[in-house]
């Protein structure tokens, strides 16, 4: 098969890039680290309970599967 891995990136070295494009692709990487995280410990405390309900809704079950979460204005 001639596809390609769609998540293998492009290899970029930091020393060729300008003091810009490297503050800019270093924060991006930052960013992307601590979403990993914080979806890392979500995950970890849903794991802890068997029922998680918000405003009286149900929107994790242990029984079930996740939930989006929905906010009506009315």
């Amino acid at each position: 098969m001639a596809t390609k891995n769609k998540k293998t990136q492009r290899k970029m070295d930091l020393l060729e890039l300008s003091d810009v494009e490297r503050a800019r692709v270093i924060e991006q990487l930052k960013q992307n680290l601590q979403k990993s995280i914080s979806e890392a410990r979500i995950w970890n405390a849903l794991l802890q309970y068997e029922v998680i309900t918000i405003n009286g809704h149900v929107v994790f079950s242990s029984n079930a599967p996740l939930e989006g979460f929905r906010y009506n204005l009315t």
